[in-house]
Protein backbone atom coordinates (compact mmCIF):
# COMPACT_ATOMS: atom_id res chain seq x y z
CA UNK A 1 0.00 0.00 0.00
CA UNK A 2 1.41 3.17 -1.14
CA UNK A 3 1.76 6.36 1.35
CA UNK A 4 0.24 9.89 1.45
CA UNK A 5 3.45 11.58 2.02
CA UNK A 6 6.51 12.54 0.34
CA UNK A 7 9.42 14.67 1.08
CA UNK A 8 10.86 17.20 -0.87
CA UNK A 9 13.72 19.56 -1.33
CA UNK A 10 14.86 22.32 -3.82
CA UNK A 11 18.36 22.32 -4.52
CA UNK A 12 20.69 25.59 -3.58
CA UNK A 13 20.83 26.28 -7.04
CA UNK A 14 17.32 26.67 -7.73
CA UNK A 15 16.70 28.62 -4.50
CA UNK A 16 19.61 31.19 -5.63
CA UNK A 17 17.48 31.38 -9.34
CA UNK A 18 14.68 32.16 -7.16
CA UNK A 19 12.72 29.48 -8.81
CA UNK A 20 11.29 27.90 -5.32
CA UNK A 21 7.86 29.63 -6.08
CA UNK A 22 7.46 28.74 -9.84
CA UNK A 23 8.55 24.93 -8.53
CA UNK A 24 6.05 25.03 -5.32
CA UNK A 25 3.28 26.47 -7.37
CA UNK A 26 3.70 23.68 -10.07
CA UNK A 27 3.84 21.45 -7.01
CA UNK A 28 0.28 22.93 -5.76
CA UNK A 29 -1.17 22.77 -9.25
CA UNK A 30 0.10 18.54 -9.10
CA UNK A 31 -2.24 17.90 -6.63
CA UNK A 32 -0.07 18.31 -3.52
CA UNK A 33 -0.49 19.73 -0.21
CA UNK A 34 2.06 20.83 1.71
CA UNK A 35 2.09 19.86 5.21
CA UNK A 36 5.72 21.41 6.29
CA UNK A 37 7.98 23.93 4.47
CA UNK A 38 11.53 25.17 6.00
CA UNK A 39 14.46 27.44 4.45
CA UNK A 40 17.57 26.55 6.02
CA UNK A 41 20.89 25.82 4.97
CA UNK A 42 22.69 21.94 5.67
CA UNK A 43 26.38 22.19 6.56
CA UNK A 44 28.58 19.70 5.20
CA UNK A 45 27.85 17.34 8.15
CA UNK A 46 24.33 17.42 7.54
CA UNK A 47 24.98 16.33 3.69
CA UNK A 48 26.84 13.84 4.55
CA UNK A 49 24.06 12.15 7.25
CA UNK A 50 21.55 13.12 4.94
CA UNK A 51 23.60 11.46 2.00
CA UNK A 52 25.32 8.70 3.89
CA UNK A 53 23.83 5.71 1.14
CA UNK A 54 25.98 7.19 -1.29
CA UNK A 55 28.95 7.37 0.90
CA UNK A 56 32.35 5.85 -0.87
CA UNK A 57 30.70 6.67 -4.31
CA UNK A 58 33.05 8.84 -7.01
CA UNK A 59 30.32 11.97 -6.77
CA UNK A 60 29.92 11.98 -2.61
CA UNK A 61 32.09 14.86 -2.01
CA UNK A 62 31.14 16.90 -5.20
CA UNK A 63 27.41 16.10 -3.58
CA UNK A 64 27.83 17.18 0.25
CA UNK A 65 29.64 20.17 -1.09
CA UNK A 66 26.95 21.19 -3.91
CA UNK A 67 24.33 20.90 -0.97
CA UNK A 68 25.61 22.86 1.35
CA UNK A 69 26.79 25.62 -0.43
CA UNK A 70 23.35 27.52 -0.51
CA UNK A 71 20.11 27.34 1.18
CA UNK A 72 17.51 24.91 0.45
CA UNK A 73 13.72 24.42 1.22
CA UNK A 74 12.90 21.18 2.31
CA UNK A 75 8.78 20.37 2.32
CA UNK A 76 6.33 17.44 3.57
CA UNK A 77 4.06 16.83 0.81
CA UNK A 78 0.85 14.77 1.13
CA UNK A 79 -1.16 13.47 -1.74
CA UNK A 80 -2.65 9.66 -2.42
CA UNK A 81 0.28 7.86 -3.61
CA UNK A 82 2.62 10.48 -2.82
CA UNK A 83 5.79 8.67 -3.69
CA UNK A 84 4.53 7.77 -6.96
CA UNK A 85 3.27 10.58 -8.45
CA UNK A 86 5.68 13.13 -7.06
CA UNK A 87 8.58 11.23 -8.80
CA UNK A 88 6.41 11.54 -11.97
CA UNK A 89 6.22 15.33 -11.47
CA UNK A 90 9.94 15.35 -10.78
CA UNK A 91 11.10 13.72 -14.05
CA UNK A 92 14.54 11.80 -14.46
CA UNK A 93 17.43 13.07 -13.10
CA UNK A 94 19.13 14.17 -16.07
CA UNK A 95 17.02 16.69 -17.21
CA UNK A 96 17.90 15.76 -21.31
CA UNK A 97 16.14 12.63 -20.49
CA UNK A 98 13.37 13.90 -18.44
CA UNK A 99 9.88 14.00 -19.94
CA UNK A 100 8.45 17.41 -21.00
CA UNK A 101 6.52 19.29 -18.08
CA UNK A 102 8.19 17.66 -15.43
CA UNK A 103 10.34 19.69 -12.86
CA UNK A 104 13.09 18.84 -13.59
CA UNK A 105 13.13 18.94 -17.36
CA UNK A 106 11.91 22.86 -16.87
CA UNK A 107 14.30 23.60 -13.64
CA UNK A 108 17.58 21.75 -13.76
CA UNK A 109 20.43 22.96 -14.81
CA UNK A 110 22.00 19.09 -15.44
CA UNK A 111 22.07 15.80 -14.03
CA UNK A 112 24.10 16.48 -11.16
CA UNK A 113 22.32 19.79 -9.90
CA UNK A 114 18.77 18.67 -11.20
CA UNK A 115 16.70 21.26 -8.89
CA UNK A 116 14.59 19.15 -6.61
CA UNK A 117 14.91 16.30 -4.56
CA UNK A 118 12.55 13.17 -4.19
CA UNK A 119 11.98 10.51 -1.75
CA UNK A 120 12.32 7.25 -3.65
CA UNK A 121 10.00 5.39 -1.48
CA UNK A 122 7.73 5.40 1.62
CA UNK A 123 10.11 4.49 3.48
CA UNK A 124 12.80 7.00 2.73
CA UNK A 125 10.12 9.91 2.10
CA UNK A 126 9.11 9.23 6.32
CA UNK A 127 13.44 9.10 6.97
CA UNK A 128 13.48 12.36 5.15
CA UNK A 129 11.10 14.11 6.60
CA UNK A 130 11.62 13.15 10.11
CA UNK A 131 15.80 14.26 9.07
CA UNK A 132 14.33 18.01 8.88
CA UNK A 133 11.22 18.27 10.72
CA UNK A 134 9.59 17.01 14.23
CA UNK A 135 6.49 15.59 14.24
CA UNK A 136 5.49 19.13 15.75
CA UNK A 137 6.35 21.47 12.95
CA UNK A 138 4.02 19.64 10.69
CA UNK A 139 0.60 20.80 10.48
Amino acid sequence: MSGNITFTMIKPEAVEKKETGAILKRIIEGGFKIKALKMTRLTKEQAGEFYGVHKGKPFYESLITYMSNGPILAAILEKNNAVADFRKLLGKTDPNEADECTLRKEFAESKSKNAVHGSDSDENANIEANFFFSKRERF
